[in-house]
Order: C-alpha cells, then sequence, then structure tokens
C-alpha cells in the first residue's frame, strides 16, 4: 500500500480537510490521519464575496488563486509533519481546489476551481492531481458529483440498496443498487444556506448541532416558495453550487417572508428544505433505499438528520463512521483515492452519474520534488 493525500474545501468555505490514507486498490484502503486546517478570516470572507461577484477581476480572481494554493499546501504539510512523513512517503496529491463557480450548462460549459496546484508540488514536493472535473466537463458530463466512484467502491455492498448522501455547501447523493448499479447527482443546498442565515442573524460561522433551527418553527409558505425553484424538478444528470443557491436566490425567492418571518423559523424551514431536497431526489426512482449513509459536515447536524429521518420513514439514516470513514473525512479520502486512480491511469468518472461521454482519466499531475517513481 501506499499514502495518499486527499485536500477538499467545500462549498461551505469553512476550510480544508486533509486526510491521509494508505491505498493498495480501489477496495484495499485504510485512513491513516486527518487535518483540518481553517481558513484565515479574511481569506474566508474574501470568497464568499468572490463567489457573489459576477465581475471578479482578474487580478483579484489571481491573487485569490495564489492565496488558496497556499494554505491547501499548508494543510497537506501540516498534515505530514504531524505524521513524520516526507515527500518520499507520499504517492500523490488529490487537490479539489475551492470552486468559486460551477456552469456545467454554461455556453460554454465550465467549472472553476481556484487553490493553485503548482504551489501544492512545489512546497510539498509531492505529484499533485489537480482539475479533476474539467475532463469531465470536456467529455460533455457535468464534472459532479465525482465522489461517487468512491463511495460505490468503499460503501455499496453486493444485494444490498443503499445510498451515501453527501451534506456539504450543496448536497449529492450516490444510490447504490443491490444488483451494482451507481446513480447520483447533487439534491440543492445542504449548508450553504443555513451557514448565511444564521451568520447574517447571529455572528456564527455555523449553526451547531442545529440547536438554533430547533427553536424555530417550520413555515409551509416558505417552504413552497423555495421548492419552486426547477432544479428541485430537474432530472439527472444534473450538478448544482452556492453560485445558483445563494444568498441572492434566497432573497428572491423568498422575498417579504424572510423579513415577516421570524428568523429562527427562516432557519428551520432552511433545515427542512435541506432534507426535504435530499428526501425527493432518493425517493425519485420510486422506493427510498433501506439504508443511508451520511457524511460531509451535515452529519453533525443533529437537528438536520432527526429532520431528514423523518422525511424518510422506512429508511435507515447512518453516519459513514459506522463504516469505518468519520463523516467530516470521507470526502478529502475520495480526492486521495482519485489521485490514486489518476497516477495509475484509471479513470476516475462515472459517465452514469456526470452524464459524459464515457469514463475519463481525470486532472491534471504536476510533478513534485520529492524523488517519486
Amino acid at each position: 500500500m501506499k499514502h495518499y493525500v486527499g485536500l477538499m474545501s467545500g462549498t461551505s468555505r469553512d476550510g480544508i480537510d486533509a486526510v491521509l490514507a494508505a491505498i493498495g486498490d480501489d477496495r484495499d484502503l485504510r485512513v491513516v490521519a486527518h487535518h483540518h486546517r481553517p481558513y484565515p478570516a479574511e481569506l474566508a470572507h474574501d470568497l464568499a464575496r468572490a463567489v457573489e461577484d459576477r465581475t471578479l477581476s482578474v487580478q483579484t480572481a489571481g491573487a485569490l488563486d495564489a492565496r488558496v494554493g497556499e494554505q491547501f499546501a499548508r494543510a497537506a504539510s501540516e498534515l505530514m509533519q504531524r505524521e513524520g512523513l516526507s515527500a518520499a512517503d507520499i504517492r500523490g496529491i488529490g487537490s479539489h481546489g475551492q470552486t468559486l463557480h460551477h456552469a456545467p450548462r454554461g455556453e460554454p460549459p465550465f467549472s472553476w476551481q481556484i487553490g493553485d496546484p503548482f504551489r501544492i508540488a512545489e512546497r510539498t514536493g509531492v505529484d499533485t492531481v489537480a482539475m479533476f472535473r474539467q475532463r469531465d466537463i470536456a467529455a460533455g458530463g457535468e464534472g459532479a458529483p465525482l465522489a461517487c466512484a468512491f463511495h460505490a467502491a468503499r460503501f455499496a455492498r453486493p444485494g444490498h440498496d443503499r445510498a451515501v448522501v453527501n451534506i456539504g455547501g450543496i448536497s449529492n447523493v450516490t444510490r447504490l443498487e443491490p444488483q451494482g448499479e451507481v446513480a447520483g447527482h447533487d439534491c440543492g443546498p445542504g449548508n450553504t444556506l443555513l451557514d448565511h442565515w444564521v451568520r447574517q442573524h447571529r455572528g456564527q460561522p455555523y449553526d451547531a448541532g442545529g440547536g438554533w433551527a430547533r427553536t424555530g418553527r417550520r413555515d409551509p409558505e416558505l417552504l413552497a416558495a423555495l421548492l419552486e425553484d426547477p432544479y428541485f424538478r430537474r432530472p439527472p444528470p444534473k450538478s448544482t453550487g452556492p453560485e445558483h443557491f445563494s444568498p441572492r436566490w434566497l432573497a428572491e425567492r423568498g422575498g417579504t417572508m424572510l423579513t415577516n418571518r421570524d428568523a429562527a423559523d427562516v432557519q428551520a424551514t432552511l433545515v427542512e428544505l435541506t432534507a426535504r431536497a435530499i428526501a425527493d431526489e432518493l425517493a425519485r426512482p420510486g422506493t427510498p433505499p433501506e439504508d443511508v449513509l451520511i457524511c460531509g459536515g451535515g452529519a453533525r447536524n443533529d437537528f438536520l438528520l432527526k429532520r431528514l429521518a423523518a422525511a424518510l420513514p422506512e429508511t435507515r439514516v447512518r453516519l459513514t463512521d459506522d463504516e469505518g470513514i468519520p463523516a467530516e473525512q470521507v470526502e478529502g479520502v475520495a480526492f486521495a483515492w482519485l489521485a490514486f486512480r489518476t497516477l495509475n491511469q484509471r479513470p476516475g468518472n462515472l459517465p452514469a452519474v456526470t452524464g459524459a461521454r464515457g469514463a475519463r482519466i481525470l486532472g491534471c499531475v504536476i510533478p513534485g520534488s520529492g524523488g517519486n517513481d
């Protein structure tokens, strides 16, 4: 087995998860260590502004790319130092980057992740794989969600009907059918609107455990207005991001209801929106799965999981912790695994999920200087 590092920062933009994994083959994988590096407050603020800014300057974008790249490099280096590993001990780093804009149905289609991978390779000395989404988009796909292939390799069980749900800034689902078929797509908002609302009204980065939302009451009128967005009815393949489900989107959809309701009631309704969007997508084939494994930052929102379980009364809802990988580490491990796939000349996308014309080897490889073969 060889060591790989996966670097992931999701659409919540809270920081970087660096996960060290030992990988021998697709299903022969062991998580060794995890390190979370929060973004500096100023950078997190600038990233939030950049996602909302439709006229971002080249100078601002370039500087953000470099700043985020340095933070990714530090996250990987800190993890390696803590584990006593040198560049020669790591076969590769897989870096998802920080998404600024995802437009797989744009003219032309594109997806833009920043976090200069050349800086990661230079600072760590390790071969670095990055820009995973672009090849899938070039092949006609959505470019996301890409973790579905890893979810299938790690969590599928023959004869079992189960799903993996990642609740990051955006939520996505991987359906693992008993016969081995895999389907997946983005459901809609995960934590992104919840985090925005609690920051705006309580000055907190997130609603810990859903405690504030629990004090509110769900508003059926507001929920119905939010669920009217056509994205929720669009058939897969489909993917989205905070550039669509943004504070601007919430203001336009919610209108005066946002100011006429108690702020805690809005937060409770946004929890229900996330839960309903996931549950509706899981029920789309006709019957929800028997077993749902939850990962991502939203897995620690107890109130959200309670509402999801209520929306799926016949389904067992639990965390990926039960299957050996803590919920907040799954997506980081997925990009370590995708780097393993790329460096071994194996495709990493699932055309049935993304809609690409075929399986593709993903990403570009920036050589490090650690003497890896």
